[in-house]
């Protein structure tokens, strides 16, 4: 892998010998060929919400002074602007400007670069030698006016800061902050009045009148002209009381103007609102112990510090690159007044970071100072960032330490967790939620389901999936239709070849939700695959390879799919992609012994017999269900016949006994018939006896 140095130097090589050819039409530039960049590794597709970690080794001492006289004109420019736009290094796009700039000192495109560049990086100082370079060319440049008002006002240079002031931005919001910051340039010189009438006369959206309430409110109150101040500080809160500068500069005047308990109750409303903020709860302390609290700012100063950080850190917040980096530049302004500004230094921070610069944001971090309440917050990003700079081990003793200041820091205690389980350290971060877990508050019910969403996890990829699913539960019970957990579970379950059905309603319910989250259209897809049902597979993994084109996962199930329906060809062109785009280390035996022989049949037990479809697999269960409900009626049937057949018997049997008792009757009817008839014989007989024997 190339240093950032040799890096750098092939950079301003390729862009110098980018070939430069004499036309007739001019001069043009034919680019080098050059070959696509390696593809980056994204999220593993089971945990879609976790975010990849990046690398950023540490920055080298470059370019050095001998290196950037030794390149061309040409080549300085086009790496300044490699610098600036593709690996977005300030520093080092500013030094190749001013490298150029010793060819061309005057050239206006030139200065202007080498000036931004030098805002965005910090160095003010020098933005400060270049804006009057830049104003001796072209006057009506409103930006270096700021640049200059600003320095001024840190040298307590008042009127010359107005001057400049005046000349600044008109468009909004810069239009605001040149009045707001006016406005203190006005306080400086001790016109009070002047100050007021500064701010007011900015007119805009709704917004500005926060703003304006706020400085207008902090300036009477440095001018002793405590009700007005209060007054202001009012009007602001009942605007938006959950602005935190303005519910700490009302808590702060109430405090001292009113009563502690009127303090408390701001405090503890924005409390509600934003829990555990370090700096509310640092305010709350110091209320419940009696003592009245200072006003937020002290001088011009500190107060223009405040204008610059809080349109600033709006405005990197919002996204964009113009906008982003106006909000960079606002704020590297305020540390310029104010170097140990913890929530500016905290904002810089946290825009490097959005745009992966961890290095750079580690050390705007780690500038936080350690009586700051802030500085907790600040170890923990700085831990994060470590860690996405494959710093892991210092990111976790950072965050062990931070822990063991305070067992029930939850904070800290989730990004410990976090880490552990992006690195797939799983036994450890179970162990590292449960800690949190014991912390929970009943009420809180979408962050502790997170909690118990991300052990669930761990507890899973830890082969323990009875307690994995009791805590999958538990996080959806808490957000019922939260499309991560029903993923989640649904997928577990269909993989296993358990609760299919149940299974499958859960992943089409996350994916109706987030229809364009790759990961989850995968687990969609793969569920197809796992029952049987290739065509939909394919269709569905089809669509979140557009989503998601660089997962290694992602390709490697599409090519599994694509050799279910015969697609062969395809399925090896996407197995090879998958271990082209660097997969799990556990996953790429598996990818390479599909390229060699493919897929067996009995490589997916969960399926039904290969090509049937779930809807037939369903229809063949329906007709089960009413085989047997035709073989239970048999069964009854053949019960009632046979109780008929025994019925039948004994009513057999009974006329039987019957005919018998009958015929025995009769026989006895017979047989004492034939006796009286045979009676009556013998007496005839003896009559007859009697009369020969009387003849």
């Amino acid at each position: 892998m190339l240093s950032n140095r040799s890096r750098w130097k092939l950079a301003a090589l390729v862009f110098a010998g980018s070939i430069i050819v004499a036309a007739p039409d001019g001069v043009r530039r034919v680019e080098a060929q050059t070959a696509p960049p390696p593809a980056s590794q994204t999220p593993p597709a089971d945990t879609p919400s976790a975010p990849a970690p990046t690398s950023e080794k540490a920055v080298e001492a470059f370019p050095s002074h001998s290196e950037l006289k030794s390149l061309t004109a040409a080549g300085g420019y086009l790496a300044a602007r490699h610098a600036d736009k593709i690996e977005r290094d300030a520093s080092s796009a500013a030094a190749f400007y001013r490298s150029v700039l010793r060819t061309d000192p005057r050239n206006p495109e030139l200065l202007d670069r080498a000036f931004i560049s030098a805002l965005v990086d910090g160095d003010i100082e020098e933005a400060v030698r270049l804006s009057e370079r830049v104003l001796a060319i072209d006057k009506s440049k409103r930006l270096p006016h700021l640049v200059l008002g600003v320095h001024d006002l840190k040298l307590r240079k008042y009127a010359q800061a107005q001057s400049h002031l005046a000349q600044a931005l008109v468009d909004p919001p810069g239009d605001l902050l040149t009045a707001l910051l006016s406005g203190w340039a006005a306080f400086g010189t001790g016109d009070v009045k002047n100050a007021l009438a500064a701010i007011d006369k900015v007119t805009g959206p709704e917004g500005y009148s926060l703003f304006k309430d706020l400085h207008a409110g902090m300036i009477l109150e440095l001018a002793g002209k405590d009700k007005e101040a209060g007054a202001r500080f009012e009007r602001a809160y009942k605007i938006d009381d959950s602005a935190l500068r303005i519910a700490e500069s009302y808590g702060r005047w109430l405090s001292r103007n009113k009563d502690i308990g009127a303090a408390i109750e701001i405090y503890e409303a924005f409390d509600k609102k934003l829990p555990r903020y370090p700096l509310i709860q640092e305010g709350l302390r110091e209320l419940r112990a009696g003592r009245k609290l200072a006003p937020l700012v002290d001088s011009p100063q500190a107060g223009a510090a405040e204008v610059l950080y809080s349109i600033g850190a709006t405005l990197t917040r919002r996204g964009g690159e113009e906008m982003g980096q106006q909000g960079l530049i606002f704020v590297q302004l305020a540390l310029h007044l104010q170097p140990n500004h913890a929530l500016g230094l905290l904002a810089l921070g946290d825009f490097y970071e959005s745009v992966k610069r961890p290095q750079m944001a580690i050390k705007a971090f780690d500038r936080v100072p350690a009586s700051s309440p802030l500085k907790r917050n600040a170890q923990i990003q700085m831990a994060l960032n470590l860690d996405a700079a494959d710093q892991t081990d210092q990111a976790l003793a950072i965050l062990k330490r931070v822990i063991a200041e305070d067992p029930k820091d939850q904070e800290a205690i989730m990004a410990q967790g976090n880490i552990e389980r992006v690195r797939k350290k799983f036994s450890e971060c179970g162990a590292t939620y449960s800690l949190g877990i014991a912390l929970l508050r009943p009420g809180e019910d979408k962050i502790n389901s997170n909690w118990y969403y991300y052990r669930g996890i761990c507890e899973e990829r830890s082969k323990e999936w009875s307690k994995a699913e009791a805590d999958m539960k538990k996080a959806l019970e808490l957000q019922p239709d939260q499309p991560q957990i029903m993923n989640y579970l649904g997928y577990s379950w269909i993989d296993q070849g358990i609760h299919l059905e149940e299974g499958m309603k859960l992943i089409r319910s996350a994916v109706e939700q987030r229809p364009d989250d790759g990961y989850i259209v995968d687990s969609l897809g793969w569920a197809y695959y796992r029952i049987g049902n290739y065509e939909e597979a394919v269709k569905n993994l089809e669509r979140a390879i557009e989503l998601k084109p660089e997962d290694p996962t992602i390709n490697d199930h599409l090519g599994d799919a694509y050799w279910r329906v015969g697609r062969q060809l395809e399925a090896r062109f996407q197995w090879a992609h998958a271990r082209d785009l660097k997969p799990e280390p556990e996953d790429l035996p598996k990818i390479e012994a599909k390229l060699a022989g493919g897929l067996d049949e009995a490589s997916n037990p969960t399926a039904v017999p290969a090509g049937k479809k779930a809807d037939d697999q369903k229809a063949e269960d329906r007709k089960a269900g009413e085989k047997k409900k035709v073989d239970d009626k048999k069964v009854d049937d053949k019960k009632v016949d046979d109780k008929k057949v025994d019925d039948k018997k004994v009513d057999d049997k009974k006329v039987d006994d019957k005919k018998v008792d009958d015929k025995k009757i009769d026989d006895k009817k017979v047989d004492d018939k034939k006796i009286d008839d045979k009676k009556i014989d013998d007496k005839k007989d003896g009559g007859r006896k009697d009369g020969d024997k009387g003849g």
